[in-house]
């Protein structure tokens, strides 16, 4: 499902990615809302740009830490979550090997074929949710 645009800078920041990747990016995109819609306790999802990408915050509820969808200078696509949390090591850890991973901050992308939903929806919901972490039981 493709998730409407609320902000034609962030639609025009997608368009402007080459052809190949934007269809990768996309997909990431509608992976952040789809988890957000299944997940009340993460609230509205926030589109912007931050450093020129599409970023997505939980400012409602302020559950989550901020989501960042960009080009890496390789080529593809990337899943960038803030470099001083753990989102990106758990997920490494919970799936070693699985992907390419790019130091505590990025998942890189080459192709469609290595955005798998189902893992990336447990990196998404950590991130969606990172700062409920403390709240938990």
């Amino acid at each position: 499902m493709r998730y409407p645009f609320a902000d034609d800078k962030v639609k025009a920041a997608y368009d402007a990615f080459p052809a190949e990747t934007r269809d990768m990016a996309l997909t990431l995109r509608d992976l952040i809302f789809s988890v957000a819609q299944d997940n009340p306790e993460v609230g509205a999802i926030e589109e912007t740009l931050k450093w020129g990408q599409p970023s997505y915050l939980t400012p409602e509820t302020k559950a989550g830490s901020t989501l960042r969808i960009g080009v890496p200078k390789q080529g593809g696509a990337a899943l960038f979550a803030h470099c001083a949390t753990d989102i990106i090591s758990t997920y490494a850890s919970s799936f070693p090997g699985s992907d390419r991973i790019e130091g505590n901050r990025a998942i890189i992308f080459a192709t469609a074929d290595d955005i798998v939903p189902m893992r990336l929806r447990l990196l998404i919901y950590h991130g969606l949710t990172y700062h409920l972490k403390s709240k938990r039981p």
